[in-house]
């Protein structure tokens, strides 16, 4: 009798967990897709530190002040490229207009080169969308830059039991917008400026436990 009490009670236990774990109790009516949550909200999407950029809220301007141009900061993450070759189309494009680095772009036949275009007209429409910028030309690259993305070694098999260590990289591409025309190019700095300099910080040095 009591086996018999303890069997029933087992399966009823077991009848109200499959119960209390049907999957019409956490989707709603009984979709595939789960309910909005704390964890599931649009508003803890993860933003990198370089997309964070866009939501600074700088203070009034005064009235006689000049006006502040629009910045505008855009990333692509996770290319499979590498950071090297990229690096290379990066600073290509650097100090350009938004027009003239779309015209190099597009004459460039490396694959690194189509994705740098993608960014570009990316940034270039969330400028006109999203940071009140009138003129779509009238846009200069301020900031061109690569970083390393996640690198995962994978194993390649050869003939007669031997193998090898390949690297599948990846990277990322980032890009600043500023509002304007692009600023006059650096004077080239020759020997005698690169010395002079180097002297001035020699004696602008602090040296401790000396007089």
């Amino acid at each position: 009798m009591a086996a018999r009490w303890a069997v029933g009670a087992g399966s009823a236990w077991v009848r109200g967990l499959l119960g209390w774990a049907r999957p019409e109790r956490w989707l709603a009516s009984g979709s595939l897709f789960p309910l909005s949550c704390i964890h599931t909200s649009t508003s803890l999407q993860k933003f990198g530190k370089w997309e964070k950029k866009n939501r600074i809220v700088y203070p009034p301007q005064l009235p006689g002040e000049p006006r502040r141009p629009a910045e505008i900061y855009h990333c692509r993450r996770e290319i499979k490229y590498s950071k090297d070759k990229m690096w290379y189309l990066a600073k290509l494009i650097k100090g350009m207009s938004i027009d003239q680095a779309l015209a190099q772009l597009e004459f460039n036949d490396k694959k690194g080169a189509k994705v740098i275009k993608e960014v570009l007209l990316e940034a270039q429409e969330m400028a006109v969308r999203n940071h009140n910028v009138e003129f779509k030309s009238n846009l200069h690259i301020a900031v061109s830059a690569t970083g390393r993305g996640r690198y995962v070694k994978r194993i390649r098999y050869h003939g007669k039991g031997m193998f090898g260590i390949m690297k599948i990289v990846s990277c990322h591409y980032f890009v600043k917008l500023v509002e304007g025309p692009p600023p006059p190019p650096e004077p080239p700095r020759t020997g005698f400026d690169q010395a002079k300099e180097y002297v001035q910080q020699l004696r602008s040095r602090t040296l401790v436990n000396t007089l």
